[in-house]
């Protein structure tokens, strides 16, 4: 009788609930409703706004007029935005030719045992701490051409003006850039090589593979997805590129360091145009688009699915 009893009611018990992480379906949407809002107040709304004014006349006290495709038209017939435009792909592409390698150099170095490694990786970090303006006032007071650096090295400088010319203009803008925000991909690229199995590298050593094979056959290709977030990073972050130019060169000399964003606020706060500041910002939002998008379909991260997916 008992043990009858006992099977009928085994027999209509509820199913055990699956384990955590193994059955778990995807959070509600209310979980993502604040995020949402919070990204559609401060960043969809605006973007409309400035969409609308790119076809509009303002000068920031009266009231737009619509001027229809005016702004874009002036945008494209004007050398110096052509050359703002040209001027923020290439400072762009040099700071991901010069940090990618470095980062990833750094952040396997950071990602293993040495000896001091804590102390020497949080020194490291500090710039990342430090604010852009503050930065570039720094290296503006150390690169200054009659109190700085280049003054009392003129065997390695030159003149000492480092701003005096596009070429060297360009290289402290990088060099700055380089300084400060090496650190944050370090940081993402750390992370990513202690996320690597230790077993692949003990099956390497056994098979006789030194520390380089090692790096470039397994350290690397591991790397593929922190590489890709890293160097969206570096487009968007280099195309809207603003204070560092701002303080250091004021897009001199002449107008060969005048980058896109940096154009926008001339327009903007010294011309009163923010019809043609609104073109310039929107455009910005397309190119940056454009090229992460590019970067992401060609290495085929859009198809790369995650163990985590639906938790």
């Amino acid at each position: 009788m008992t043990r009858s009893a006992t099977s009928s009611r085994k027999r209509g018990a509820a199913p055990k609930a699956a384990p955590s992480g193994t059955g778990a379906s995807r959070p509600g949407v209310l979980w993502a409703a604040p995020a949402a809002a919070f990204f559609a107040l401060f960043a969809v709304v605006p973007l409309i706004m400035v969409a609308v004014l790119s076809f509009a006349a303002w000068d920031g006290l009266s009231d737009p007029e619509f001027a229809g495709l005016a702004n874009w038209r002036k945008l494209l017939d004007d050398p110096v935005m052509v050359k703002s435009l040209w001027l923020s792909v290439l400072l762009t592409g040099l700071g991901v030719v010069v940090q990618t390698p470095l980062s990833i150099l750094l952040g396997v170095w950071a990602a293993g045992h040495q000896r001091n490694r804590a102390v020497l990786s949080a020194v490291y970090f500090v710039p990342l701490l430090l604010s852009i303006a503050a930065i570039s006032v720094l290296w503006r007071a150390l690169l200054d051409p009659n109190l700085g650096v280049p003054a009392q090295a003129t065997w390695l400088f030159g003149d000492g003006n480092l701003f005096g010319t596009q070429t060297t203009a360009i290289g402290v803008l990088v060099f700055v850039s380089t300084w400060q925000f090496t650190p944050l991909h370090t940081l993402i690229y750390q992370g990513a090589a202690r996320a690597v199995p230790r077993v692949l590298y003990q099956a390497a050593e056994i098979d006789g593979a030194g520390r380089v094979r090692q790096f470039f056959h397994i350290t690397l290709p591991q790397l593929r997805n922190a590489v890709i977030t890293s160097m969206i990073l570096m487009v968007v972050g280099g195309l809207t590129t603003f204070d560092t130019v701002l303080i250091l060169t004021q897009g001199g000399p002449g107008s060969d360091t005048t980058i896109s964003a940096f154009y926008m606020y001339q327009k903007a706060f010294k011309s009163f145009d923010y019809g043609a500041a609104s073109a310039i910002a929107l455009l910005l939002v397309l190119v940056s688009t454009l090229i992460s998008l590019v970067v992401v379909r060609l290495s085929g991260y859009d198809k790369m699915r995650s163990t985590m997916e639906g938790l």
